[in-house]
């Protein structure tokens, strides 16, 4: 588990994080309104942590994902980065300056199946990073990149094969290597293992705590499976709609749940053991869209708790202390939830 707040070096403060995405209309195509993608989004990424992302399909998390790394343009707020030299907003960097910061940020993606070129070889497609960020001889790429796909329990003579020659599960593995290539801080793993089987996932996923410790990485662990991002995770954030609703220590979040939109989501893992599984919530309706989200609570036309404020005020994130440990939540009712 995490050290204390106290203890922890912040690694990337995301400030006021919106992205929107423009809806055209007419023959003009003029801007009609927004999607709401990431509205308002603020948290600290601490150094050397596994900060687990959770929430349904088209909550935001991939989206808040490559926003932070600035694959996708952000509409508004800040991403800054601790640098050697300092913090730095990655929004607000020229693209030479950025290309060069791209060394301590990557990304695995979600489909291992449509991440590889079918065209290069793993060693055409590892290649060109280190070629990007300088290493020239082709003997010193070949060298690195069998030291990487070692990492990754893999042979190094899988260099020389294409994409089609492997297995779902491997695929991932040099996805993984791929993105260490560039002796990165900061991984996004965006789904890293949903398209994976059961066993295969397990694989990975220990794979990942042990990169982690080999090579002092930071994560933001990306996932809609909770059993999952229990296992690897730090601190969890819970997104619904573009807002962060619920963020904590893993077995904080857990074992003391504020938000009921967690805890229908917590209600719904399949658990084995009949003695320990939770009441079912079950969630009514479908998710809005964020093109037109409600006012108030984001979360209020589905809400079971659900009162006249949450209709019409937005709720502010509070911070409860338990047991020493930040919890935060965007609830009217957070003090009276538990």
């Amino acid at each position: 588990m995490a050290e204390n707040k106290q203890e922890k070096e912040v690694l990337i403060s995301i400030k006021g994080l919106k992205t929107y995405y423009p809806v055209k209309k007419g023959v003009f195509r003029r801007t009609a309104g927004y999607v709401k993608a990431i509205d308002d989004v603020s948290f600290d990424i601490y150094r050397g942590e596994i900060l687990g992302v959770v929430g349904e399909s088209g909550c935001g998390k991939t989206t808040m994902g490559k926003s932070i790394l600035r694959l996708i343009e952000p509409y508004g707020g800040q991403v800054l980065y601790s640098f050697p030299d300092g913090r730095k907003d990655i929004f607000s960097m020229p693209k030479k300056e950025l290309d060069a910061a791209r060394k301590k940020m990557q990304i695995v993606f979600q489909n291992p199946y449509s991440s590889l070129n079918p065209s290069f070889t793993i060693f055409g497609t590892m290649q060109e990073p280190l070629i990007r960020f300088g290493m020239k001889s082709k003997k010193e790429r070949k060298e690195k990149i069998a030291s990487l796909l070692q990492d990754v329990n893999l042979p190094p003579e899988y260099m020389e094969r294409y994409p089609n020659e492997f297995s779902g599960g491997q695929r991932q593995r040099i996805g993984i290597a791929r993105a260490l290539s560039v002796d990165p801080e900061f991984v996004v793993c965006d789904e890293a293992v949903s398209a994976l089987d059961v066993s295969i996932q397990a694989q990975v996923l220990k794979l990942l705590k042990e990169l982690k410790e080999k090579k002092n990485l930071t994560y933001m662990f990306i996932t809609h499976d909770l059993s999952v991002v229990e296992y690897i995770s730090d601190r969890i954030v819970v997104m619904y709609l573009g807002h962060i609703v619920e963020m904590a220590e893993t077995q904080e979040l857990f074992e003391n749940t504020l938000h009921p939109y967690t805890e229908a989501l917590l209600s719904a893992i399949p658990v084995a053991d009949i003695d320990k599984r939770r009441k079912r919530i079950p969630l009514q309706g479908d998710v809005p869209s964020p093109v037109n989200p409600p006012s108030g609570c984001p979360f209020h036309p589905r809400c079971p708790k659900c009162t006249e404020i949450c209709k019409t005020e937005i709720p502010q994130a509070k911070t409860i202390i338990r047991n020493g440990q930040e919890h935060m939540v965007c609830c009217h009712l957070a003090e009276n939830l538990k």
